[in-house]
């Protein structure tokens, strides 16, 4: 029996084709994925689900209840976990929790029984504000909430972006417990080994459907897309020279230490990935090493500045790049780049000069009038490096600049990350894609605060005798004894 009838369902926002004549039939019970690039219509088609938006054309059938007039029966039986959690963050755990049972009209101690596995293990923390969680944390405490009044079918746009591969791990072991229970489950996700756990999976492009099948159909059909071959290493010249050290490192609130007793150096041009699991320290270590913060004790020096006295020298030398990317959506390319080269302190000429090399290189000439928000996903992604090592910097910071995009945008995006290591740029990288660690020339993982391990990914994998990085991360961050 279907629990979701899709049938020729099509939406537009002004001249945006989200989704375009799209059908397909959801089992009951079924652990459904649907996988595609940004901007492809996944969570336009969940919204849809879950009776937030309706269809321009088509309809929609959730448990026999079309969405149009069985909007309030609907509602009783969907669980939806969106991108972002949707958690209150100044509101406790409990609060949370509370705030989301009252919302389907029941209570934390009605729906216990059917979240218990889950919310047990946060429990403990049901105080803590959920602001203050780690990633994975919130992630269950989000999972909660929308298992809370006990559902039939679940929807989890992208529930482990910017979620350590452990955690993410702990998340689909707890879907499989769901599936059990005869919830049926559809997840949107952009990682291989999380697509493979699916029974069914759709792809969708640019609001279209392009194919449905099982994970290895879909994904050996368009493996250039979502299983692109690797990149080749790169050989950097070999230039011995230390950009950042860092000795004895720790950094303490109150009685918790978030870095404790680090050391290690990094050399100019080379790819270095600093790993870790969600709390394991990494961000703390990374504020410091760019200025944001100092640290309580040890000693650290970035391309020559010391972390404790000289953070604004650093500030001005280094290039940084978050997760969000820090582009202005509402200026368009060019002006973006030549704001960051005034930030940066380039004359006019200098910053007229390098916005020409930049688009050209980028592909984007045509683009340079257009403003930042009207641009796919990846082109900014690729914008916002640029913005980050636009005056040259001796070091870029990488703060997971990859979450959420597709393989194949993700590849693009390392072509680029190799060309600046050619140029001596050093590159200092976050990421919770273990195949993106083995792009790196050399690799930290940090467990409780501590670096556990640090070499070459093959070094890594021969010493742990893991065949990848995955394997390697996975049997490090779960030696941690530290509380969440």
């Amino acid at each position: 029996m279907s629990a979701i009838d899709i049938t020729h369902v099509s939406k537009a926002y002004s001249q945006l084709q989200a989704l375009d004549d799209v059908s397909m039939t959801i089992e009951e019970g079924e652990v459904f994925g649907l996988i595609g690039p940004d901007g492809s219509g996944k969570t336009s088609l969940f919204r849809i689900i879950a009776t937030l938006l309706l269809p321009d054309k088509g309809s929609v059938t959730v448990d026999g209840h079309n969405t149009r007039e069985g909007m309030r029966a609907i509602r009783k039986i969907v669980g939806y976990m969106p991108g972002k959690f949707s958690l209150y963050e100044d509101l406790t755990v409990e609060e949370n929790l509370h705030f989301f049972a009252t919302l389907f009209g029941t209570t934390i101690e009605a729906g216990y029984d059917s979240i218990k596995a889950i919310y047990s293990q946060i429990e403990p923390f049901k105080d803590r504000r959920a602001g203050a969680l780690s990633g994975g944390m919130k992630q269950k405490l989000a999972l909660s909430c929308a298992l809370v009044h006990q559902p039939k079918v679940l929807l989890l746009d992208e529930p482990t972006t910017g979620v350590d591969p452990v955690s993410r791990k702990e998340l689909w072991d707890m879907l499989g417990m769901l599936k059990a229970r005869g919830i049926t489950i559809i997840a949107a996700t952009p990682y291989i080994d999380e697509i493979r756990r699916c029974e069914r999976v759709a792809y969708l492009d640019k609001g279209q459907l392009r194919g449905i099948g099982t994970a290895e159909e879909i994904l050996t059909e368009y493996k250039s897309v979502f299983n692109p071959d690797h990149l080749s290493t790169v050989e950097h010249t070999e230039e011995k020279e230390p950009v950042i050290e860092v000795q004895h490192l720790v950094k303490a609130f109150g009685t918790f230490h978030a870095v404790n007793d680090i050391s290690f150096s990094v050399q100019r041009g080379e790819i270095f990935g600093f790993l870790g699991a969600n709390g394991a320290g990494k961000t703390t270590a990374m504020r410091i090493l760019t200025g944001l913060s100092q640290p309580t004790a040890g000693k650290g020096r970035v391309l020559g500045f010391d972390v404790s006295k000289q953070y604004e020298d650093i500030k001005s030398h280094i290039g940084y790049m978050s997760q969000r990317f820090s582009l202005y959506e509402d200026m368009t390319v060019a002006e973006n780049l030549r704001l960051f080269g005034g930030i940066y302190g380039m004359s006019r000429n200098e910053i007229k000069k390098k916005t020409e090399l930049v688009l050209n290189e980028l592909g984007m000439e045509q683009q340079r009038d257009s403003l930042v928000k009207s641009l796919p996903l990846g082109w900014k992604q690729k914008l916002a490096f640029s913005t980050a090592i636009f005056h040259e910097p001796g070091i870029v910071f990488l703060d997971e600049p990859t979450g959420g995009v597709d393989a194949a945008t993700r590849r693009q995006f390392w072509q680029h990350i190799y060309k600046a290591a050619e140029r001596g740029i050093t590159v200092f990288v976050t990421t919770h894609y273990m195949d993106e660690a083995e792009y790196c020339d050399r690799i930290s993982i940090m467990v409780d605060g501590k670096i556990s391990a640090i070499g070459t990914p093959d070094e890594l994998k021969h010493k742990y005798q893991q065949s990848d990085m995955n394997g390697v991360f996975t049997l490090l961050a779960r030696n941690s004894t530290r509380n969440e």
